[in-house]
């Protein structure tokens, strides 16, 4: 299902679409509609972004000093 909608943007932004729009050889709805998609999915995960915020601001995610010692400590030795 499609659905209608009118928006405004900047004639510059409008004239790129279009110059764009033309030379991938689609229509300037379907432009809008993969562009809209791109901008959505970039975004989907920002709530999770500042969750993940809210915890670390308020607690450390520092390893536990022994067990970041016992992780060092089982690594190989290796000759740089």
């Amino acid at each position: 299902m499609t659905m209608k909608t009118a928006v405004s943007i900047p004639g510059p932004i409008f004239d790129a679409a279009e110059e764009l729009a033309d030379r991938l050889g689609i229509s300037r709805s379907k432009l809008y509609a993969q562009a809209m998609a791109e901008y959505v999915a970039r975004h989907r995960d920002d709530n999770v972004t500042e969750a993940l915020n809210r915890v670390y601001g308020e607690h450390s995610s520092r390893l536990d000093p022994v067990l970041e010692a016992m992780q060092f400590l089982s690594l190989p030795k290796e000759e740089w």
